[in-house]
């Protein structure tokens, strides 16, 4: 280490700094040391990017210093190169984040767009102390949203029941078959606990069963819902925080349901 020169110790300092900061970035995050807003976007995609960013500099300077100087020293010439590819690497990966947000720009998500299932009193409680986004009308445009405010015009005309449609054609409600609302109860909160679900509360009287599903880093909390009617079961899961969910709500509809046909015995 002291051998070796200014910018290869920059290179090495700042490649070893990286995953400590986003760690610290994630982890403050979910034990509640700072909220979402900085753990999320003031550190981990302002902070990182301006770290990332410097890495990749100093990086190319460091490649260009080793290239051009005799002897050479091929050991600081693939430092450089690695410097360089953990900043692109990482770049790339918050690109692509960035390219799946604007295709999943909301973060509530259901099976029946006309009538989504709706949560209890006691999830309601629990997401205004969280100060979470309130649940919107599903044919409102998200022009007229504040949460959405930002979005690129295209998207803001569409509402959330015309964004699910067309962008999660193939999520579906969960016909019961044979089985009786009681079973597809007792299967879906089943699922909720296999899926690693917490809080979860089935009301037999209003055929319902609600759960909550975190995320492992940042801790991101989101509500899930599902609806049993004597024919079918419909689920809604919906992010406490933030503008797009990347997805995860679709993704994890897709998984609950699948995990309940599963301990229903059908598709």
């Amino acid at each position: 280490m002291k051998n070796l020169p200014w910018h290869s110790k920059a290179v090495l300092a700042l490649t070893v700094f990286l995953p400590v900061f986003f760690l610290i970035s994630a982890l403050g995050t979910k034990i509640g040391l700072w909220g979402w807003q900085i753990g999320l976007l003031a550190l981990t995609m302002g902070g990182g990017v301006i770290i990332l960013g410097l890495l990749a500099l100093i990086a190319a300077i460091s490649l260009v210093l080793v290239l051009i100087r005799k002897p050479r020293r091929n050991g600081l010439a693939g430092l450089a190169l690695a410097g360089l590819v953990v900043a692109g690497g990482v770049l790339t990966m918050f690109a692509s984040m960035a390219n799946t947000a604007s295709k999943n720009p909301i973060h509530d998500v259901a099976t029946d767009t006309a009538n989504p299932p709706a949560f209890s009193a006691e999830t309601m409680a629990a997401r205004e102390k969280a100060e979470a986004n309130p649940l919107n009308d599903y044919q409102t445009p998200l022009s007229d949203i504040p949460v959405f405010e930002g979005v690129s015009p295209s998207v803001a005309i569409r509402s959330h029941a015309q964004i699910i449609t067309e962008t999660y054609p193939t999520l579906q409600p969960l016909p019961l078959g044979q089985a009786s609302p009681q079973q597809g109860a007792a299967a879906v909160a089943a699922a909720m606990d296999e899926l690693g679900f917490k809080s979860i509360r089935s009301d037999s009287a209003a055929g319902r069963v609600e759960g909550v599903a975190e995320t492992y880093w940042f801790g991101f909390k989101d509500d899930v819902v599902a609806r049993i009617s004597d024919k079918q079961i419909d689920f809604r899961s919906v992010s406490r925080v933030g503008q797009s969910d990347l997805g995860a709500n679709a993704k994890r509809i897709a998984a609950l349901r699948a995990a309940t046909a599963a301990k229903l015995g059908g598709g």
